[in-house]
C-alpha cells in the first residue's frame, strides 16, 4: 500500500499514522468493500496524548481513522478506504464485522473511569463537522452512524449519554427522536418471561441491535436496553425498558421507516 500522503477529510489537519490496519472485507471474504457505517468512541484514557499513543502501538492491536483531541484538533490515523481496528467484537442489522464496514472517531474523553466529563464546545463542533463531511462523501445513512455501546452493549459503553447526539441529528448526521418523558407504570425488567419481552426484543431486532428474540429478559436484553438509553434517552440509564423507552424506541423505529421509504 502505497503512503497516504494527505487525510481523506479536510477537517483533519494532518496524518499520524497507526500501522494498526487491514483489509476491509465484504461479507463473502472478498476485498474492497465500502463503509456505510460511522462509529464514535471516548478514549477513556486520562490523558489525551498517551491514547493516541496506544492506538499508533502494533502491540496494542488496535486503531481508528481518527482521533479528535480537546480543543477540536484533529488527526487521521488509518486511511478511510482501510479496516481499523476500533470496534471489536459487535454486531448491528446482521453485520459482524464491523470494522470492514465502519469508519471510527476516537474522542478524547477519560469516560466513565474519569467521572465522564463533559465534552468541550471545540471538540464537539470538530467531531461534528468530520462527521458530516466523512457521512456525505460515503453516503453513510443517517440510522448508521452509532455508538460504540449500540454495536457491543454491556462490553461497551461509551461515547456515553453525555454525548449531544440529538445536536448531532439535527445537523444531519444520525437519528434522533425526543425521548417520550419518563413516567410511573409498567415496565419489564430483568426476570421477566413472555410475549412482551419478545415483543420488546423484536423491536431493539428491527432497530439493528444484536438480540436474540426468546421471550426471556436476561442480562443481554438489559444491557442492550441500557445502551439504547445511553444514546436515545439518556435521562435515565438503567436497563429497564420502563414506558418512556419503549415509546422512544417505537418512534424511533417509525422515524428511520419513514426515512428509509421517503
Amino acid at each position: 500500500m502505497t503512503e497516504q500522503r494527505a487525510p481523506d477529510s479536510r477537517f483533519a489537519a494532518k496524518i499520524f499514522p497507526s500501522p494498526n490496519h487491514g483489509e476491509r472485507k465484504h461479507r463473502d471474504g472478498t476485498g474492497g468493500r465500502r463503509p456505510d457505517m460511522l462509529i464514535l468512541h471516548y478514549t477513556g484514557m486520562p490523558v489525551a496524548g498517551e491514547a493516541l499513543q496506544w492506538l499508533c502501538n502494533p502491540v496494542a492491536q488496535v486503531s481508528a481513522h481518527y482521533f479528535v483531541f480537546e480543543n477540536g484538533h484533529t488527526l487521521q490515523l488509518v486511511p478511510e478506504a482501510r479496516r481499523a481496528w476500533h470496534a471489536g467484537v459487535g454486531h448491528w442489522a446482521g453485520e459482524t464485522d464491523i470494522n470492514s464496514c465502519s469508519i471510527g472517531i476516537e474522542i478524547a474523553n477519560p469516560g466513565h473511569p474519569g467521572g465522564l466529563p463533559a465534552y468541550p464546545e471545540a471538540q464537539i463542533a470538530a467531531t461534528l463537522a468530520l462527521c458530516r463531511d466523512i457521512c456525505e462523501r460515503w453516503t453513510i445513512p443517517p440510522e448508521r452512524v452509532l455508538a460504540h455501546s449500540d454495536i457491543a452493549p454491556g462490553r461497551k459503553i461509551d461515547p456515553g449519554e453525555n454525548f449531544p447526539w440529538r445536536r448531532f441529528a439535527e445537523a444531519g448526521v444520525g437519528l434522533f427522536v425526543e425521548p417520550a418523558p419518563l413516567r410511573s407504570g409498567r415496565y419489564l425488567a430483568r426476570g421477566e418471561q413472555g410475549q412482551p419481552v419478545e415483543a420488546l426484543q423484536a423491536m431493539f431486532a428491527m432497530l439493528g441491535y444484536g438480540v436474540p428474540v426468546s421471550g426471556i429478559f436476561d442480562e443481554r436484553l438489559e444491557a442492550v436496553v441500557a445502551a439504547f438509553q445511553r444514546h436515545w434517552r439518556q435521562e435515565k440509564v438503567d436497563g429497564v425498558a420502563d414506558a418512556s423507552t419503549i415509546t422512544t424506541l417505537r418512534d424511533l423505529l417509525a422515524l428511520g421507516a419513514a426515512a428509509r421509504t421517503g
